[in-house]
C-alpha cells in the first residue's frame, strides 16, 4: 500500500468530507444518505508513537451531503485486512460487522457500516460507492454486463448481484486486483464504486462514470420507455390534482396506518405525473424495486390505483379499500414465501408507497422526513426504470433476494437501536391562532413531543416564522388563514393533509378580545367576538372532522376556552359569552364525534398576560383599568386571585394541551381543564 500518502489526519478527513458533500449534493450522484465514501492515511498512534494506516469511512446512517467528521468511522487497516484470515465464508459473513468493533482506532468514531469491508479491502487510498440512477439504470438492465463493456470498455468491469458484506469487499478488491486499468465497477441491482490514488481522482473517476452512464441513456434511450400513453391517464391540470389528493389524502392516510400510524407526504413531481401515464407503468410497478437502498424505504412495490385520472373521489375510494386488501394478502404471502425460523417478524403489510394516477404519489414513514424520503426514493426508482426501459428492460433483483435484505438479521438490529418514539410521533396538528402567545407555545411543546405541527394564523410572515423556529417543513408548515372564511378554513385543512398527509389533532385557539361594559358594546363588536372564536371554532372542528373520520384513525379536538366561560365578571359580555359558546360546542362534539374515537376536550386559562397577542393588543390595557392596577402589573394582579398565588404563562396551558391529547388520557372526552391556579368561583360544578 505504498500508493498511500502519508499526511496529517486533518487533511485526509477535510478532503473526505469536502468529496463527499460535494457527491451528495448532487441527487444524481446518489440518494439522500445513500452509498459512502472512503480515504486511507497514516497517522501516529498516540501509545506507540510509530505510523499506523488509518481508514476513514462513512458511518452507518448519516448523508454524504451533510457528512461531518462526527459520521466518520476510523478502523486500523492492519486489523481490517487481518480479518481476511478468519472470515467464516459467505454464509456467515454477517458475523464479519461485529468484528469491525475489534478494528476500531481510539473510540472509533460513528458504527461502521456493511460495506465497510469494501473500503478497507479495495487497494485504494480513496473509494466512493454510490447509488446514482443512471448507474442503477445499468445495473438493472437485462443485459447489464455486456451494456457496461460497451459503454465503459475496460475502465468498468461488471460485478454481479450480491449483497452488500464482507464477501462483496473481498470480490471488488479481487476484481480491482485483476484488472489495473478499471477505475470502478458497476454492481449488478445496486450502484457503482469507483475509486482512485486522491480524492480528486476517485471523485472524478465516480462523476465520469454516472456522467457516461447518463450520456449513453439520453443518446441512445426510446422516446417511451413506459410506453405509449394510456387514455384517461393524463395528468389532471394542477389545480385539480392538489383538490383530488387533498380529498383522498385522509383515506389513503387510514389505509397505510393499518398497521401503525404513519406520517405522508405528497409529491406531484411531473416524472411520477409521466410514469403514471404510460401503458407500461403496471408492469414496472408489480416488479417492484432493487437498490436495497431504495425498497428499504419503499417496501418491494407500491400500491397503484388502476382507475383512470377522472375517476370519483367516491369510485376512487372503494377501490383504494380494495387494492389495499389485495396489498396487504400479497405481503403477507411474499413474507410467508420467504420467511424461515430466524426471520424477524412481519414489520406490517401496509404499502409505504401509494399512485394515483393523474393526480401524484403519497408516501408514508414514522415522521415527516422518513415519508418525504421514500417518496424521493421512489421517484430515484422511476428514474432508474425510464433509464432501464430506454435501452433494454428492467430486470430487477430476484424477490427472494430482496426479502434478505429486508429482513436482514443486520437491519433488524438497526431498527431496534431506534429510539423509542415521542409521546405524539406520527400525529399531525393544526394549531389556529399559533404564530404567537398560547398558539405557539402547544405548537412549540407538540412539535417537541413528535408531532407534525401546521401553523395557521392571520399573519402568514409569523405563521412561517414559528414553522422555521420549530424545524422546518418536515416539522412545521406555516399558513395564513382566516377563521371566520370558511373557504380559508378548507383551504387551511387541505393544506395540513397535503404538507403531512392527514391530521389528528386540533386546537381551536384563534381568538381575539372586546373588553366593554353591555351598553359601550357594539352590534359589530359582538359579531366580530363571535365570528373570530364561537363561528370560527366551529367551521375549524366541522372541516377537520370530516378528515377524522376519513382517516378511521380517532383524534383529537382541543378549544381554548376561558375561565370566563363559566365564570360571571363585569364589562366582558361579548368576550364571555362567546366562551361559553366554545365550553358548549366541546360538550356537544364529545357527544357527536365518540363514536369516531375523536375525544374533544377544552381548557380554561386565566391571566396569561406574557407573551399573549390577547393582552398585547389592548386587552391588557383595558383589564388593567377595570381592576385598577398598571398594565405592567397585571399578570401579579391576577396571580394574587388565584388560590396557589402563581402566574399562569402560555406554557402551562400548552402543557396541559400536551397531556389531553396524549395516550395518558385517551378515555377522556368532553372535559374542560382549568389551568388558572386556581380560581374557586371558577369551579366546574
Amino acid at each position: 500500500m505504498g500508493r498511500i500518502k502519508k499526511m496529517a489526519s486533518n487533511k485526509t478527513v477535510e478532503e473526505l468530507i469536502a468529496r463527499s458533500n460535494r457527491l451528495g449534493a448532487d441527487k444524481r450522484n446518489t440518494n439522500f444518505a445513500g452509498g459512502n465514501t472512503s480515504a486511507k492515511g497514516v497517522q501516529k498512534d498516540p501509545v506507540t508513537g510509530d505510523d499506523v494506516e488509518l481508514l476513514w469511512v462513512k458511518g452507518s446512517g448519516g448523508d454524504l451531503g451533510t457528512l461531518t467528521d462526527k459520521n466518520l468511522a476510523v478502523l486500523r487497516l492492519d486489523r481490517l485486512r487481518a480479518l481476511k484470515n478468519v472470515y467464516p465464508g459467505v454464509d456467515r459473513e454477517d458475523e464479519m460487522v461485529a468484528a469491525f468493533d475489534y478494528c476500531l482506532h481510539g473510540k472509533g468514531g460513528a458504527a461502521p457500516s456493511i460495506d465497510t469491508a469494501m473500503h478497507g479491502l479495495v487497494d485504494a487510498a480513496h473509494v466512493d460507492h454510490l447509488h446514482p440512477d443512471s448507474g442503477i439504470a445499468i445495473a438493472t438492465a437485462v443485459d447489464g454486463d455486456a451494456l457496461t463493456s460497451k459503454i465503459f470498455g475496460e475502465k468498468v468491469v461488471w460485478v454481479p448481484w450480491r449483497r452488500p458484506g464482507f464477501q462483496l469487499g473481498l470480490d471488488i478488491a479481487a476484481i480491482k486486483e485483476a484488472n489495473p486499468q478499471a477505475i470502478g465497477t458497476i454492481l449488478g441491482g445496486h450502484g457503482i464504486t469507483a475509486w482512485g490514488s486522491t480524492s480528486e481522482e476517485a471523485e472524478a473517476n465516480s462523476l465520469w462514470i454516472i456522467q457516461e452512464a447518463e450520456k449513453y441513456i439520453a443518446e441512445n434511450g426510446k422516446a417511451e420507455p413506459f410506453g405509449v400513453k394510456l387514455p384517461g391517464y393524463a395528468r389532471l391540470p394542477e389545480g385539480e390534482r392538489k383538490a383530488k389528493a387533498a380529498a383522498l389524502a385522509p383515506v389513503i392516510r387510514g389505509l397505510a396506518s393499518a398497521d401503525k400510524p404513519q406520517v405522508g407526504h405528497f409529491s406531484d413531481d411531473q416524472r411520477v405525473l409521466e410514469f403514471l401515464e404510460g401503458a407500461e407503468h403496471p408492469r414496472l410497478g408489480a416488479l417492484g424495486t432493487s437498490c436495497p437502498d431504495h425498497f428499504l424505504r419503499t417496501k418491494v412495490k407500491p400500491l397503484i390505483l388502476d382507475l383512470p385520472a377522472d375517476g370519483s373521489i367516491e369510485a376512487s375510494v372503494a377501490r383504494l379499500k380494495e387494492l389495499h386488501a389485495a396489498y396487504r394478502a400479497d405481503y403477507q404471502a411474499y413474507y410467508d414465501r420467504h420467511a424461515d425460523a430466524d426471520s424477524p417478524a412481519i414489520r406490517g403489510a401496509d404499502p409505504a408507497i401509494v399512485l394515483v394516477p393523474g393526480v401524484g404519489m403519497f408516501s408514508y414513514g414514522k415522521d415527516k422526513q422518513t415519508a418525504r424520503v421514500a417518496g424521493e426514493f421512489y421517484l430515484n426508482a422511476i428514474n432508474v426504470m425510464r433509464g432501464a426501459e430506454a435501452i433494454s428492460s428492467y430486470a430487477p433483483i430476484e424477490e427472494s433476494e430482496k426479502f434478505r435484505i429486508e429482513y436482514w438479521a443486520l437491519e433488524e438490529a438497526k431498527l431496534a437501536r431506534m429510539p423509542k418514539p415521542k409521546s405524539h410521533a406520527t400525529r399531525i396538528a393544526l394549531v389556529t391562532g399559533a404564530a404567537s402567545g398560547i398558539g405557539k407555545a402547544i405548537a412549540t411543546r407538540l412539535a417537541a413531543e413528535g408531532a407534525c405541527v401546521v401553523i395557521a394564523d392571520l399573519n402568514l410572515e409569523n405563521a412561517r416564522a414559528v414553522a422555521e423556529e420549530l424545524g422546518g417543513s418536515d416539522v412545521a408548515v406555516g399558513i395564513q388563514a382566516d377563521v371566520t372564511d370558511e373557504a380559508q378554513v378548507q383551504a387551511a385543512v387541505d393544506a395540513a393533509v397535503l404538507a403531512f398527509g392527514g391530521l389528528d389533532l386540533i386546537v381551536n385557539n384563534a381568538g381575539l378580545s372586546i373588553s366593554k361594559p353591555l351598553l359601550e358594546t357594539s352590534e359589530k363588536d359582538w359579531d366580530l367576538q363571535h365570528n373570530v372564536m364561537a363561528k370560527g371554532s366551529f367551521l375549524v372542528s366541522k372541516a377537520a372532522a370530516k378528515v377524522l373520520i376519513d382517516q378511521g384513525l380517532g383524534g383529537d379536538i382541543i378549544y381554548i376556552s376561558s375561565k370566563n366561560s363559566v365564570f360571571a365578571g363585569p364589562n366582558n359580555i361579548a368576550y364571555s359569552a362567546t366562551k361559553a359558546d366554545q365550553a358548549h360546542q366541546v360538550r356537544l362534539l364529545a357527544a357527536e364525534l365518540g363514536e369516531y374515537g375523536v375525544r374533544v376536550n377544552g381548557i380554561n386559562p386565566d391571566g396569561v398576560v406574557r407573551g399573549s397577542g390577547i393582552f398585547a393588543g389592548g386587552w391588557g390595557a383595558k383589564r388593567a383599568a377595570v381592576y385598577g392596577v398598571e398594565e405592567e402589573k397585571l399578570g401579579e394582579h391576577y396571580a394574587q386571585r388565584t388560590l396557589l398565588k402563581r402566574e399562569v404563562l402560555p406554557e402551562h396551558v400548552a402543557n396541559a394541551a400536551a397531556v389531553l391529547t396524549s395516550s395518558e388520557l385517551s378515555h377522556t372526552t368532553g372535559l374542560h381543564v382549568p389551568v388558572d391556579a386556581g380560581v374557586a368561583a371558577a369551579f366546574l360544578r
